[in-house]
């Protein structure tokens, strides 16, 4: 098997916020709102989601203040970016079989 699932991007919420920052060009970001779309998940849900993100150095939060509210833009990292790859070569290892047979 190609490595090990990055347990922090394993969780299926996180997965999909890492795998639409990745579809971004490097150094863009989407707002909490667009990604908030994209995961389905709650306020509360992805913020909870982006702190464990932010802390374990995957992504990168940035509040701009917009008139009496405040705007959350959101991008991936280069440590980020990394350990998605990884992640995604953990995943096809599992779809092209090479994980079979090992360990039986």
């Amino acid at each position: 098997m190609s490595g090990a699932p990055d347990e922090v991007i394993h969780q299926s919420t996180r997965l999909r916020i890492m795998t639409a920052l990745d579809a971004e060009a490097a150094g863009a970001a989407l707002d909490f709102a667009r990604l908030k779309r994209i995961t389905g998940a709650t306020d509360g849900n992805l913020g909870a989601h982006l702190t464990t993100l932010e802390k374990a150095g995957y992504i990168a939060l940035e509040k701009q203040p917009v008139g009496k509210r405040t705007r959350t833009w959101v991008s991936i990292t280069a440590a980020g970016r990394a350990a998605y790859a990884r992640h995604l070569l953990f995943l096809r290892s599992i779809l092209d079989g090479t994980a079979a047979g090992e360990g039986d």
